[in-house]
């Protein structure tokens, strides 16, 4: 987890130093409910920039007027990259599975190969669906929809409800190192309009079509490999990228090219649902790229994934850096 080497990371797009009151509705926003949350990866920052910022976080009371002035004193808004920023969402799906296949439950969730190392290019998604991990044993959990167990390696993340009532928690564990295609881009590519690529339409288009559906999925080659998570309070989010649960709309998933892994980042969301709100650079995704993209987390279950499904917004990504290296990026520029 090279979380210091992304931190120190400087952007190569344009920079902008912004006042806290240059932030739409940065005075009335929860500022303890983000602090709380920086607080709990701020420890995994090993860049000595950070280090002192910590250490105060420890020590700095939980009421909502001591976290907005620790904001407001350590850190400088920042915008990255050129706006309009893209804004989508993403969630932890809750889902019915089974440890052994059966009639109902045969598409499986697979552990990554011993085999595979990281960022070699493996089996494609279109190898592995037609059996190049077959009967080796891989099978880590066996679900109903194959819809379902490609939407859950986009989340990366998931809930499986075993037949005994049991929950077993899941979380990304590898790719096969293809790079991540859209396949609502593809379906665009092929004459669908913007308005019938949201998640619940492409799920929908696919069950319809089952032939086609599981040849459009192909067209990702992208595959994700899930592992086991035991001891992990039923309370607590899915793990994200710095290996600690992220907290549903107030971890966000960014480009660390971009972003630094454990910032807070200030989201002005336009669209159907407006957001106005101070979030953490907890997590990571495939498909995540530049300094003015975004993939907010909505939480767990059926309602996050139908509000995170219709997201595709765009706004302002404001990130919250250090005051020294909020300067430092003008000079850099």
């Amino acid at each position: 987890m090279l979380v210091g080497a992304a931190l120190m990371s400087a952007p190569a797009a344009p920079a902008q130093v912004l006042d806290f009151e240059d932030l739409d509705g940065w005075a009335q926003d929860d500022h303890r409910a983000a602090f709380v949350v920086f607080r709990s990866t701020c420890s995994l920052l090993r860049d000595p920039l950070w280090s002192p910022i910590c250490r105060l976080a420890s020590a700095t009371g939980d009421s909502r007027v001591e976290a907005r002035q620790f904001f407001e004193l350590l850190f400088r808004p920042v915008i990255v990259g050129s706006p309009p920023a893209l804004f989508t969402g993403y969630y932890e799906p809750e889902l019915s599975g089974s440890l052994t296949r059966t009639p109902r439950f045969t598409y499986p969730l697979y552990r990554k190969p011993s085999e595979m190392t990281e960022g070699q290019q493996y089996h494609s998604r279109e190898m592995i669906e037609s059996g190049a991990l077959r009967g080796r044993g891989l099978e880590l959990v066996w679900l109903d929809d194959p819809v379902e167990v490609y939407f859950l390696q986009v989340q990366g993340s998931g809930r499986i409800r075993l037949p005994d009532g049991r929950v077993m928690r899941v979380a990304y564990g590898g790719k096969n190192g293809h790079p991540y295609r859209s396949i609502g881009q593809e379906l665009i590519r092929r004459g669908a309009s913007m308005a019938d690529v949201s998640a619940q339409d492409i799920k929908a288009w696919v069950r319809s079509n089952p032939g086609p559906g599981r040849a459009l999925l192909n067209t990702n080659p992208s595959f994700v490999f899930f592992r086991k998570l035991d001891n992990l309070p039923a309370e607590s989010g899915p793990i994200g990228a710095m290996g600690r649960p992220i907290t549903g709309m107030r971890s966000v998933a960014i480009d660390p090219a971009h972003v630094p892994l454990g910032a807070p980042v200030w989201i002005e969301k336009e669209g159907r649902q407006p957001l106005r709100r101070l979030m953490i650079a907890q997590d990571t995704g495939g498909a995540i790229k530049g300094a003015q993209r975004a993939d907010i987390f909505y939480g767990t279950g059926l309602a996050a994934g139908e509000e995170a499904g219709r997201i595709k917004d765009g706004g302002r990504l404001i990130q919250l850096l250090p005051i020294d290296r909020a300067y430092a990026l003008l000079s850099d520029g």
